[in-house]
């Protein structure tokens, strides 16, 4: 596996992105853009996936980025449970709920897969390689 230097190289950062957009655009529904307290909560649950990601990669240790990423799951529950909400309240169709559902189940495998890899590897952060002294 190469070694990524940036969090934004990341396959689950990039998903979770890709989501957040996603989340954007139907926050601004004239449907949805009236209940502020959902809106607000939708977009700080999709904000925070991403967040914690890049956060937990820029700690530069296995053991922290795997807590940062239990919280960005945890985020990405909540954004599932605010879906639920915006469908019954009918802010969207069965349709788009359907399509965003589907995309915060595949940003959650990515996500799993990336804990999973951290979990198993040798190698215990960045922060752990010793690096050449600058002579």
């Amino acid at each position: 596996m190469a070694t990524i230097k940036r969090f934004y190289d990341l396959e689950a950062w990039k998903k979770a992105r890709a989501l957040n957009k996603e989340i954007y655009k139907l926050t601004r529904a004239e449907s949805f853009k009236k209940d502020f307290v959902l809106v607000d909560q939708t977009r700080r649950a999709s904000i925070s996936i991403m967040a914690n990601l890049a956060e937990g990669f820029g700690r530069k240790g296995n053991k922290e980025f795997l807590q940062f990423i239990s919280v960005a799951e945890g985020s990405l529950c909540e954004l599932q449970s605010h879906l639920f909400i915006s469908l019954d309240m009918e802010y969207i169709s069965q349709d788009e709920f359907k399509k965003l559902f589907d995309l915060t189940e595949e940003t959650q495998r990515i996500i799993n897969g990336l804990a999973e890899y951290l979990r198993s590897t040798e190698l215990k952060g960045m922060k752990f390689v010793k690096q050449p002294l600058n002579t």
